[in-house]
């Protein structure tokens, strides 16, 4: 059997090659698609479980009726089993409170570039763990990652899936605070994206600090944090970044509350113009139960009033959350 000629080979190379760019490109079309979905999905899951979940505690739905600070403090803290949903409202809007929760988001970062992607955080886990230190101390853990889709700006269909860095956080705080509670201790990245875009390739830590009031059927407010590499490939940017989320809260009745809790950010390494994000906006959700268990549904939309000059950012999110809440029971 004679070969066929060098002209036809080239011809047939050509062909496969552009068989798998196309297939390559579809793959992302999919995904990005895939990601669109998962979005609308979780809008419609947040709705229909805020229009049809059932509260078999009869006292469940209880609004907050204006207390006492030693009242609002044991509430907070300690939520039995048997807490309303106002109860839980103020223990959840407490980044320390003695409550166990873990949050799944799906966040969506839109109009980046001047193809106009969309970043997917398609799944994100921030479970958030007390850990009693005697009588007077508790040691509150959070740990945030997730699985994410990163696009490729500079092209219209192509992008990045993969594991983002981890970081955990760890705040120490007084077991029976006054009115002003509070939390301090360390946070850290820690490298473990599955590629070089999901990640900063470096391994960071740096102080966290919180501080918030609950007065009546408010929660009002600060958590920040910056983190500085310390050790890392040397070809990788260094990082010093810097992290500002104010939070006001306002409880309604059965368990339905609004919430405007932008994360404001700032990149201390880049040039000037280009250091701050800055949303505005926020949200409503809703403490209920599934079955017997409590759960924390909620979706928020951020514009990007301020954004980097020249590096390419978004200018809006859309984010949906269920926390899946574990309330502690009380001593004796």
């Amino acid at each position: 059997m004679s070969r066929p000629p060098q002209r036809q080979l080239k011809k047939l190379g050509y062909a496969e090659q552009h068989f798998r760019r196309n297939n390559r490109e579809a793959s992302i079309g999919h995904l990005k698609r895939l990601s669109k979905v998962v979005v609308v999905c979780g809008f419609v899951f947040s709705m229909a479980v805020a229009a049809f979940a059932q509260d078999p505690n009869p006292n469940f739905n209880e609004e907050l009726d204006q207390e006492t600070p030693q009242q609002q403090k044991q509430e907070a803290q300690k939520p039995d089993a048997k807490a309303s949903a106002g109860d839980l409202a103020k223990a959840t809007q407490n980044p320390v409170a003695s409550l166990i929760s873990v949050p799944l988001q799906n966040v969506t970062d839109f109009n980046i570039g001047p193809f106009d992607r969309d970043r997917n955080t398609i799944i994100q886990v921030q479970p958030v763990i007390p850990l009693p230190l005697g009588q007077n101390w508790n040691l509150i853990t959070r740990t945030i990652g997730g699985l994410v889709f990163q696009p490729n700006i500079a092209q219209p269909n192509q992008g990045t899936f993969g594991l983002n860095d981890i970081n955990p956080s760890f705040f120490l705080s007084p077991a029976n605070p006054g009115k002003l509670i509070w939390g301090a201790g360390p946070t850290f990245l820690i490298p473990t994206a599955t590629d070089n875009v999901l990640g900063t390739g470096k391994f960071s830590i740096g102080p966290s600090a919180v501080a918030l009031i609950q007065p009546w059927k408010w929660t009002l407010g600060v958590l920040v944090s910056n983190l500085f590499s310390v050790a890392g490939p040397s070809n990788r940017a260094d990082v010093n970044a810097f992290t500002l989320q104010y939070f006001i809260n306002y409880n309604l009745k059965k368990g339905y509350y609004l919430t405007f809790a932008p994360i404001i950010t700032a990149n201390w390494n880049a040039p000037s113009g280009n250091v701050w994000l800055v949303p505005v906006g926020g949200g409503t959700g809703r403490i209920m139960r599934l079955g017997f268990q409590p759960v924390n549904v909620s979706v928020q939309a951020y514009g990007n009033a301020k954004r980097p000059d020249n590096f390419p950012s978004p200018t809006w999110q859309l984010k949906f959350q269920i926390a899946f809440l574990y309330p502690k029971k009380p001593r004796g």
